[in-house]
């Protein structure tokens, strides 16, 4: 696999110089007034997702030596070796291959050579597993017995999964109630455990090792409820989305579903991981959203750059992090389905390419991941949306909108019009600004924002979209030259905590810094 750091690379000296002759200064609004064509330059069809990009600070020469960029990375090279099954995970010596758990048995691929046989038997493992799954997800379903569901989990094994369930609402099964337990305070737990009985009730335990501390904690503490309240019968009521199947005998589970070491946590909602998914919208429904995340693959992995969605995204987010120095980017889901969506992307852009250093372990002469935060509209509009337009600092602005409601037109007249007048209208706005003598009331504009369009919020096009965003994230780690597969920074805080968990019942001391102690001695 060749590739050279971007910045080791002719083009990203180009690029500097086009900033500092025309990006520091480019305005949209001329931008328009000279191209009335920009919007359909700039906008593009991929697999159940259009795209207009031409609210950016984007032109034809930018765009042209950020695709030379590309080419003089390597990406597609990086690009063909992940779909090759080659190890680009170089730090974990895994391949990454998530892709797979969404291949269809009919899809042909031409991976390298060496890698054909590797491929070919870690698809048929993907697909006995998911019809494994699939089909206790259907018993689950049948099963009146079952009224509610508790997911529990951590980071790639809740996030993923609930907010896809969260999107795919309208396709969800009547009678069954899905919950989502992750966060280690009891609290949580609880006010879930408050809704349930125990005769009713299958949970779920998603931990690759069945050594999750905050999945175990919160596990161990369901099962002490589950025959506190006169609950029996672990085999039925629990369930392990694991590769420990030992140790989820132990705690009494006979019914469990494994993934592989190359699935990362975050890429892992097409696995056995997307069980409450599949238990949501059945088995049908989670081949569609597998089918409409291929679908996103096939165009990542054959289209031109030039005309290849994932790769002109993350390119733009290049450009804005390295050049333009914008550190953060909000995500504005115009819908209430899609509520959970920039947690999710939180998780997938920051912990892939939150990284410092290089695949050589050479630190960076140039940041990487922006900071990434959101919340649906409308009710951005009645917060944030106040800086977005005035304040010191510019973010781009990634909005995402449906077409098609979910409801019935007639059901709630009148509502999804104003959501999409909304949207159009922020984006607009952002742009064109209004001059004002008065400051206060002055919008400079020239606010960049990206507009993603969803004909109707269904499984296939979910599946597309979250895709899109994975491969962007590729991208541009790919341009950085990191890796953006491994996530080291969730480990360090972890260990320590285990050190500090008894200090808590000791109350020793020795041996930390001044203001740990200080804090601990308070807590105790």
């Amino acid at each position: 696999m060749k590739s050279v750091r971007c910045d080791r690379t002719p083009a990203w000296g180009e690029l500097k110089t086009c900033f500092e002759v025309s990006g520091r200064h480019f305005d949209l609004r001329e931008a328009f007034s000279r191209d009335p064509r920009r919007f359909e330059a700039l906008s593009q069809e991929a697999p159940h997702v259009f795209a207009d990009l031409s609210k950016n600070l984007i032109d034809a020469n930018s765009q042209s030596l950020l695709l030379a960029l590309a080419r003089q990375c390597g990406l597609e090279a990086q690009r063909d070796a992940m779909f090759a099954g080659e190890r680009i995970n170089r730090t974990e010596n895994r391949a990454v291959m998530h892709f797979l758990l969404r291949n269809p048995p009919s899809a042909q691929y031409v991976p390298a050579q060496v890698a054909i046989n590797k491929i070919a038997d870690a698809q048929a493992e993907v697909e006995a597993t998911l019809n494994a799954m699939l089909d206790y997800a259907e018993q689950v379903r049948a099963d009146a017995g079952i009224t509610d569901i508790v997911n529990i989990g951590i980071g790639g094994s809740d996030l993923g999964p609930q907010m896809a369930v969260l999107a795919l609402g309208e396709f969800a099964t009547a009678g069954k109630r899905i919950h989502f337990v992750s966060n280690i305070d009891g609290d949580e737990l609880a006010g879930v455990l408050r809704l349930l009985k125990p005769e009713s009730t299958l949970f779920l335990v998603a931990s690759k090792t069945f050594t999750t501390t905050e999945t175990m904690t919160n596990a161990h503490s369901a099962k002490a409820w589950f025959e506190a309240q006169g609950g029996h019968d672990i085999a039925r009521h629990f369930a392990a989305l694991t590769t420990n199947v030992a140790a989820a005998n132990d705690f009494g589970i006979t019914t469990t579903f494994g993934f592989w070491d190359w699935v990362g946590g975050r890429y892992s909602l097409w696995s056995a991981i997307g069980l409450p998914i599949a238990i949501a919208i059945g088995a049908a429904g989670f081949r569609d959203f597998l089918a409409g995340a291929h679908a996103m693959d096939e165009h990542f992995r054959t289209a031109e750059l030039e005309y290849n969605l994932p790769v002109r995204l993350g390119l733009l987010d290049v450009w804005y992090r390295n050049f333009h120095g914008f550190s953060s980017r909000s995500i504005a889901p115009y819908s209430s389905a899609l509520r959970r969506w920039p947690a999710y992307l939180q998780q997938l852009e920051m912990e892939s390419n939150g990284k410092r250093v290089d695949q050589d372990g050479q630190p960076l002469p140039f940041d990487t991941s922006p900071v990434l935060w959101g919340e649906p509209g409308t009710n951005g509009q009645h917060a944030y949306f106040q800086m977005l337009h005035q304040g010191t600092s510019v973010v781009p602005v990634e909005f995402v909108a449906i077409k098609q409601a979910a409801h019935a037109p007639d059901d709630l007249p009148g509502h999804h019009g104003k959501l999409l007048a909304n949207v159009l209208a922020q984006a607009q706005a952002l742009m064109h600004g209004k001059p004002d003598a008065d400051g206060h009331r002055d919008f400079p504009g020239n606010r960049p924002s990206t507009f993603l369009l969803l004909e109707r919020l269904t499984p296939a096009s979910l599946g597309a979209l979250i895709a899109l965003q994975e491969h962007r994230v590729f991208v541009s780690g790919a341009i950085w030259g990191i890796n953006s597969f491994d996530q080291w920074g969730v480990e360090l805080g972890k260990v320590l905590a285990k050190d500090i968990e008894p200090r808590l019942q000791s109350g020793d001391i020795s041996g930390l810094d001044g203001s740990t102690a200080g804090l601990l001695q308070r807590l105790r």
